[in-house]
């Protein structure tokens, strides 16, 4: 962290193992006048001296090039940051929009394995935007509740197989 100056520590917390155990707990936030719990796993949560949180995923690679956020998938990745910081939030918590993501990239220019791994590690911060989160959600609840299935993506793979099926099956 002082490599890259960041002014924070890890959150010492009551509830930091709770919110990173996303199969037993995990951080909720039950979505008003519905029954649905928005849950999420985060990895770390580092404090600022002022109070404010900033949300920290930690990923594991191996390649040669510098690892980055910048391909087409990762798109995932950010949204995930954004979640964590929106549950957060939702929770009543100070939280940053800039997140970190912690990347181990695992070192392949060794001659051999030797039963030991090296990484680089370097941290990506990220400003998340989360003002898309709640409408999302609301809108998947709302398709959920629907009795119509909702119209698919061009780039769902799953959606292009049912489809294939069903014309076959007729």
């Amino acid at each position: 962290m002082k490599h890259y100056g960041i002014d924070a520590i890890p959150l010492a917390h009551e509830k930091i193992n709770e919110w990173r155990d996303s199969l037993r707990g995990g951080i909720t936030f039950k979505m008003d006048g519905t029954n649905v719990v928005i849950t999420g796993g985060v990895d770390d949560v580092w404090v600022k001296p002022d109070g404010e949180f900033a949300i920290v995923d930690y990923k594991a690679t191996s390649k040669e090039e510098e690892v980055t956020l910048d391909a087409d998938w990762q798109i995932g990745y950010k949204r995930q940051m954004e979640i964590y910081q929106w549950l957060f939030r939702k929770n009543g918590h100070k939280v940053s929009n800039t997140g970190y993501f912690v990347y181990c990239n695992g070192n392949t220019d060794k001659e051999a394995f030797d039963a030991k791994l090296e990484f680089e590690i370097k941290i990506i911060p990220y400003k998340g935007n989360t003002s898309w989160v709640e409408k999302t959600i609301l809108d998947a609840i709302e398709c959920l509740k629907s009795d119509k299935m909702p119209k698919s993506g061009d780039d769902c793979d799953f959606c292009k197989y049912r489809n294939a099926v069903r014309e076959f099956e007729e």
